[in-house]
Parts: C-alpha cells; sequence; structure tokens
C-alpha cells in the first residue's frame, strides 16, 4: 500500500499480480468491452441483493472495466449505462485507484463495507465525493489458474447492512460466475 504526503489518503495497495491478470484476460477475451452475458448476471446480482448498481469488474495495471453493468437508469444508447446518483455519468470504466475492488483483488477476499464512511481507509476514497458511494459489498474471481481476474461487487448511495447472508451470497455469485467462464473457456456454452 503506498500513501500519498498531499492528501494523507491510504491509496490503492500495490498489486504484483497485474501483469499475469492482464495476460490472463486477454487470453479470455475480457476486459475490453461490455458482455452481454456479464451484464445479465449484474442485473441479476443486483436483484438478489437489492442494491441500485452491480459490476462485473476485470482489472488491469491502470483501470477497471465493468464488463457486466447494472444502473438503476438501465443502459443508454450505444450500451453505455445513464447517470448515477447526483446526475454523474455511469461509465463502464474508472481509474484503478477509485473504488474498493482493487483492493479485494489484491486481498484475494470479500470486503463487506455497510457504511465506507466507518473505515478511514476507505472514506476518502474520490468515490465517495464523486459519486455518492455509501455501502459496498465485493467479492474476487480467481480462476482455475489461481489468478483473482475482478470482482464482482455491487454498491448503494446509503448505508447498507449487508450482514452475514450478503457476504455468503456475493461469494456463492462469484464462484457461480468464474464457473461460468471456465465453461465459456471450454467452449461448453
Amino acid at each position: 500500500m503506498t500513501y500519498d504526503p498531499t492528501g494523507r489518503l491510504l491509496l490503492t495497495p500495490v498489486d504484483r499480480e497485474a501483469p499475469a491478470r492482464v495476460l490472463r484476460l486477454r487470453q479470455l477475451g475480457f476486459g475490453e468491452r461490455p458482455d452481454a452475458a456479464f451484464d445479465d448476471f449484474a442485473r441479476r446480482l443486483a436483484e438478489m441483493t437489492g442494491a441500485p448498481y452491480s459490476m462485473v469488474n476485470f482489472i488491469d495495471e491502470n483501470r477497471q472495466f465493468f464488463a457486466g453493468l447494472h444502473t438503476p437508469s438501465g443502459p443508454r444508447r450505444g450500451g453505455e449505462p445513464g447517470p448515477a446518483a447526483g446526475g454523474t455519468e455511469v461509465s463502464r470504466f474508472m481509474a484503478r485507484d477509485h473504488g474498493y475492488c482493487p483492493h479485494v483483488v489484491v486481498r484475494r477476499k470479500a470486503l463487506v463495507l455497510e457504511d465506507v464512511c466507518d473505515y478511514p481507509r476507505f472514506a476518502g476514497n474520490p468515490v465517495v465525493d464523486e459519486a455518492g458511494i455509501r455501502s459496498y459489498l465485493g467479492a474476487p474471481l480467481i480462476d482455475r489458474t489461481g489468478i483473482a481476474l475482478g470482482t464482482i461487487c455491487v454498491v448503494d448511495t446509503e448505508p447498507r447492512a449487508w450482514g452475514r447472508a450478503g457476504l455468503e451470497t456475493i461469494k456463492s455469485l462469484a464462484a457461480d460466475l468464474v464457473e461460468q467462464i471456465h465453461r465459456r473457456e471450454d467452449g461448453r456454452i
């Protein structure tokens, strides 16, 4: 993890696995364009958790890409999502130092933040002020090679009590999506 002396914020942890992840994502053909199956998965994830936003997120050295994305307003013309809370546009791309998914990938463990403002380490993240994010629940997508490809996650603009049930749900759904990725790679889908 690095420290920014100008802003006194803890930044995204160092990701030593990123080069291997990028190669694996290229091999799988992920991380560059939206995927209808991942959009459907994100929609189901939002429905199951009751969250307004959900993502299937692949992460490289510099950015995050939401190959699957669900927002309350749904997609707009050209497949891009509509505005988020506060009227800001939701994009399929986000800087690597924004949000909490990079932490999940490096930790290789699910992360539950019922109110991000309760955690000084996470409260100063740009998504709090820029997108109004107050709650996060995410789990890593670790494939058969042992590489954490990215995450699935849900976020809300209000604090949420995800609880043990939310944690078990996100972990189970991450395992389901990894199996779907393996079936796709093996040509079984």
